[in-house]
């Protein structure tokens, strides 16, 4: 009987039966701070970036989201942007961790995890000076790949979308390229883009103004983010308005189809690649995650974090703004949000 009980546990750990367990808990505080974003690595390492004044700041946790460590200092930024849809991003690579994070003075940088786990400065992502006024940007990584999008004013002095690659873990990044610029003059000047990559595709997800139309745009990149695809429209239907909505939504990939969720009139609408929209919901700041194949969303409904699941049960989180949300496993998510000056997390 002993050599049968240790050979169906032994079975038990190759198939991951020992994971550890990750436990559900609401409404927590990590730390003081606003913008939180996050990454996790294949070994379920959470890795968390968030602004605090000028501070850069970082916190990980090896179990799950159970515990963090410490908040320590990336870099102190004059002038970051650590507010309002604008702040710090991370992602990991095959390298390592890069951060990205704009300024008020229209430049972006980039930071970079050693191998010491020290944060070094990493290159300066935009290579034409103070062109990023706006200070919003998207950004992505995949193996040695990482690729950031962003408002961009040169040349015409009218927002449209440029985008650098970075294959050393952000030590360099690229020559800037053109994604897509209006043809009526300027893409929307307050909505940030979003990028996902997986291997040498990137995709950019940007708010167009086209014909008096503040739409959704997908762009497609199948050479690492070098060139673009004409950017195809997302939903059947046009938003016509006089007017920024300060909006960019996101995006998740699900069986390499970008599946996005984003706002129109107030409403929050969701759509896969190619495919009509469905309203999901009412508020902004939405966001979305993909796990073990089924869509999870979150978004901000009268000053409250709503999720819905994938079954389409809605529930609220607790009160705040810009939530973001990562999967830990196959069944267990962890969402984000900043509320009063302050990182929250609930895990679920």
């Amino acid at each position: 009987m002993k050599k049968i009980v240790c050979i169906v546990l032994g079975a038990c750990i190759l198939a991951g039966c020992a994971q550890k367990k990750v436990a559900h808990k609401a409404d927590f505080v990590i730390a003081g701070g606003q913008m939180p974003n996050l990454a996790r690595e294949e070994d379920n390492q959470l890795h968390i970036v968030y602004g605090l004044g000028d501070s850069i700041m970082y916190t990980s946790s090896a179990d799950y989201g159970n515990s963090f460590s410490a908040p320590t200092l990336i870099a102190i930024l004059p002038g970051a942007f650590t507010f309002a849809m604008r702040g710090p991003q991370i992602a990991a690579t095959g390298m390592g961790l890069i951060v990205t994070a704009p300024t008020r003075e229209g430049n972006i940088f980039s930071f970079l995890k050693d191998n010491n786990g020290k944060w070094k400065t990493g290159g300066k992502i935009n290579d034409e000076d103070s062109v990023a006024k706006e200070g919003l940007m998207g950004f992505s990584a995949d193996n040695t790949l990482g690729y950031a999008a962003w408002l961009d004013l040169r040349g015409s002095k009218r927002d449209k979308i440029y985008g650098a690659r970075t294959t050393d873990g952000g030590k360099t990044w690229l020559k800037n390229v053109l994604v897509y610029a209006s043809p009526d003059s300027s893409v929307c000047e307050c909505c940030k883009p979003s990028v996902l990559v997986k291997g040498n595709v990137v995709y950019v997800m940007f708010r167009n103004w086209l014909n008096g139309n503040r739409d959704l745009y997908l762009a497609k990149s199948t050479d690492s983010g070098n060139t673009f695809a004409q950017p195809q429209k997302l939903g059947t239907e046009s938003w016509a308005l006089n007017g920024c909505p300060m909006d960019g939504g996101a995006m998740a990939l699900s069986n390499d189809t970008p599946e996005t969720v984003w706002i129109r009139k107030g409403k929050i609408f969701a759509a896969t690649a190619g495919k009509s929209e469905k309203e999901i919901g009412e508020g902004r700041n939405c966001t979305i995650e993909v796990i073990n194949g089924k869509n999870v969303y979150s978004w901000t409904e009268n000053g409250e974090i709503i999720v819905m699941d994938a079954f389409g049960k809605k529930q609220s989180l607790g009160k705040g703004s810009q939530p973001v949300l990562k999967a830990l496993n196959e069944k267990d998510i962890i969402c984000l949000w900043e509320n009063e000056r302050q990182v929250h997390a609930s895990i679920f």
